[in-house]
């Protein structure tokens, strides 16, 4: 019994669940530094981290957001631009008929006064022609009446100022006779 007697003191003595008293304190102690030390030191300098990162974020993020809107801003002006210059566009190209059409009816009207002033040139030729073919001919009918007229009658007609008074007569008498048939 000796032996199982040393081993129920023994047992008695050095309970393994039980620390020893001086275990107790040193592991209290030392607790106690170890959460001095981290509290101190190292938990400031974590949150302060913390706070710079969640800084860090929020900052970002608020800079993403205002780089969104200045883009949606941006992009908005370009459509805004883009709409302005599509009427500018349709404003110019309606200019642009509007002048063509002007132009067209300019072109029409020189055109037409053109044709108006060549068509007056070319009367007023006619006329002029017609004047000059009915004096050449009133002055070859005259020379022929009266060489006709030398022949009948028998005497000559050669003074100019007879001949000319009898072919201005013979004319007249008929042009008399023409314009009486024309009515």
């Amino acid at each position: 019994m000796t032996m199982a007697a040393t081993l129920l003191a023994a047992e008695e003595v050095a309970n393994p669940l039980l620390p020893h008293a001086y275990e107790l304190v040193v592991g209290i102690f030392a607790f106690l530094a170890v959460v001095i030390v981290v509290g101190r030191m190292l938990v400031p300098r974590i949150q302060k981290t913390l706070a710079e990162r969640t800084d860090a974020i929020e900052g970002g993020i608020k800079r993403a957001e205002e780089a969104q809107a200045e883009a949606q801003a941006l992009q908005q002006q370009y459509r805004d631009q883009l709409a302005e210059a599509r009427h500018e566009a349709a404003r110019l190209r309606e200019e642009a008929r509007e002048q063509a059409a002007q132009i067209k009816a300019e072109l029409r009207e020189e055109a037409q006064a053109e044709a108006r002033r060549l068509i007056e040139a070319a009367h007023a030729q006619i006329e002029a022609d017609r004047q000059q073919a009915f004096a050449q001919l009133r002055t070859e009918i005259g020379r022929l009446s009266t060489d006709l007229a030398s022949r009948i009658v028998g005497e000559s007609l050669e003074d100019e100022a007879r001949q000319r008074r009898t072919v201005d007569r013979f004319l007249d008498e008929l042009e008399g006779s023409n314009a009486q048939a024309v009515r």
